[in-house]
């Protein structure tokens, strides 16, 4: 089963403010599979807040498998192929996950 609170948690130490700059962006994580579960994170003011639940009008909504999301999260899994062969699906804003990811290191 996925550890979903260390990998948000590992999100936060991994956070580069220094290269946030003035972006403002909410990302919605619907996760399924065995551990499933709702999670947001935010950038905002150089700063990456994340919580448990769902969100308003998040800026992208991430869904995926949960333990393919841990396997992101531990570089097992590439997240260009997860998206290019379907196994991460995004409706919102596209670019707004790639930042997200790049600045937290998924």
């Amino acid at each position: 089963m996925a550890d979903l609170n260390s990998i948000f948690a590992n999100m936060g130490d991994r956070f580069q403010a220094d290269k946030a700059g003035d972006l403002d962006l909410t990302i919605f994580f619907d996760l399924t599979g065995d551990s499933a579960a709702q999670w947001h994170a935010s950038i905002a003011n150089g700063e990456l807040s994340y919580g448990e639940g769902s969100v308003d009008s998040p800026t992208a909504t991430l869904s995926m498998d949960a333990d393919e999301f841990e396997a992101m999260s531990k570089g097992e899994l590439n997240p260009m192929m997860a998206f290019m062969s379907g196994k991460i699906k995004v409706d919102g804003d596209l670019n707004a996950v790639m930042k997200f990811q790049s600045l937290v290191g998924l």
